[in-house]
This record gives structure tokens, C-alpha cells and sequence, in this order.
């Protein structure tokens, strides 16, 4: 599920952001990025009911595929383990691609414009105004995120798997935080927690430790 968060999740705000930037109108785009983090204020707790809604056996997914004759059944999405890292990417993604593209909106707008302009007198077209001005320039902010998203490697989520999983879909998606949070609080093993908690803390900086040194070796961009 990290691996997920770490390529999907990390890219798609990316292409999100990339997109509005290429709409034409200002209005538009205001529109679209204030629709698009309204649901970073949405707590889970209504984040999973609404998924529930969409993706019960009565619900309008099920509802949808059975009127275009798509399935005779309805599909168990939420107590079938195979769908549930699918919901768990996707429901993210839904939740945190607007507010996580703010940051690459900010960095787009300091692209310099002379460049801009001399790639269009050069006939560069959009794609590549694209791919050679406005991805080189927001890399650095690429890279620190990246590193940064390197370090939550081991949180893979914890409210989302209490409001979403169930007992049929444990093996899926009880993870560290789960663990740690049924043996130290449920059945009171504090030091357990603890430590989990603990050892979490000290892979993660290795792990930033590691990466950022990677990244100024080899991309000659840092976080620190």
C-alpha cells in the first residue's frame, strides 16, 4: 500500500496539477482546485460512509453495473480482500490529490516566463513546454517531496483501515499502525505500542537520511 501511495499517489497530484495549469480560463481553474481539496476537509469517518454508499452490495456502483447488464450479481467490493487495496489507493487519491497539488501550482507559477516565451518562438508545443520548462523547473520540489514521502514509507494509512476493512478483509489491510494500536491500546500492552512507534520514527530517518543522500549524489537536489 505504500508502494502505491509512493508511485500512483505520489504521481497523480503531479498530473493533476500539470492539468490545470493548462486550462485556458482562470475561472475554470479556480473552480476545479476548489472542488478538487474540498474533500481534504472531509473527515473519514464521512469519507467512509460515502464509499460504503458507492460500493455496498445495494450501493450505486453495484446498482449502475447491473442495469447496463454488466454483471448478474452484485460485486462484494468491500469484503473481498482483492478490492481493497484498490479502494484504499483510489480513496486517497480522491481525498488528498487537490490539497497535495497546491504545492506543485505554487511551484509551477515561478516558471519564468522568458523561457516560456522562447520556447514558443522556438515552436515548442505544449507538451513540450511541458516536458522541457515546467517539469526541469518544479523538479527540486518533485524530489523533497519524494524524499519526504520516502520517510512515511511504513504509514500506510490507520483510520481509513478501521472505517473501511473488516474482519473478511483483515489480512489486507492490517498494517504496523493497526497492529500497534490493537496490542497497545485494545489489550493494553502499552510497551508494545511504544515501541513499534519508536522503531517506526528511526527507519523512517534512516530511511530520509538515505534517500536525500541518493537524491544530492545523483539528482543534486536535497532536502537538507
Amino acid at each position: 500500500m505504500s508502494l502505491l501511495s509512493l508511485t500512483i499517489g505520489f504521481v497523480a497530484p503531479i498530473i493533476f496539477a500539470l492539468s490545470i495549469n493548462e486550462l485556458p480560463h482562470k475561472h475554470y481553474k479556480k473552480i476545479i482546485q476548489t472542488i478538487s481539496y474540498l474533500p481534504h476537509f472531509i473527515s473519514w469517518v464521512v469519507a467512509g460512509s460515502m464509499i460504503f454508499m458507492m460500493l455496498s452490495n445495494e450501493g450505486i456502483v453495484n446498482d449502475i453495473l447491473m442495469r447496463l447488464n454488466l454483471i448478474a450479481k452484485p460485486i462484494p467490493f468491500l469484503t473481498n480482500g482483492k478490492y481493497y487495496w484498490v479502494i484504499y489507493t483510489l480513496a486517497n487519491i480522491w481525498k488528498g490529490i487537490g490539497w497535495s497539488a497546491i504545492i506543485y501550482l505554487s511551484a509551477i507559477s515561478g516558471v519564468d516566463m522568458e523561457l516560456c516565451e522562447a520556447g514558443a518562438t522556438d515552436g515548442m508545443g505544449r507538451w513540450g513546454m511541458v516536458r522541457h520548462v515546467i517539469i526541469p523547473t518544479i523538479m527540486p520540489t518533485i524530489v523533497i517531496l519524494w524524499i519526504l514521502g520516502i520517510g512515511g514509507i511504513l504509514n500506510a494509512g490507520f483510520e481509513q483501515h478501521l472505517i473501511l476493512g473488516n474482519a473478511s478483509t483483515q489480512n489486507y489491510w492490517d498494517v504496523i499502525d493497526t497492529y500497534s494500536y490493537r496490542y497497545g491500546i485494545q489489550l493494553g500492552y502499552y510497551s508494545i505500542g511504544t515501541a513499534v512507534g519508536l522503531m517506526k520514527s528511526v527507519i523512517g530517518f534512516a530511511l530520509v537520511y538515505i534517500t536525500n543522500r541518493f537524491c544530492r549524489k545523483h539528482l543534486g537536489t536535497s532536502a537538507f
